[in-house]
């Protein structure tokens, strides 16, 4: 089953996923980084947006 691209709220906002390429979309345009870095800061950090979010702050 595809996802549901209309219900955008609950934990989507908190888990960084990058499965779909208009998930890595939304998450790069987010954070305001490339592809690359945003799949290196999951990889170091795991997928808690705000953790994600305090990695690239310290990588840029």
């Amino acid at each position: 089953m595809p996802d549901d691209l209309s219900n955008t709220h609950g934990s989507d906002h908190h888990r960084v996923s990058l499965s779909e390429d208009y998930e890595l979309r939304y998450w790069g345009d987010r954070f305001g980084v490339s592809h690359d870095l945003l799949k290196q800061a999951v990889d170091e950090v795991g997928t808690s947006a705000l953790r994600v979010e305090e990695w690239l702050q310290h990588h840029r």
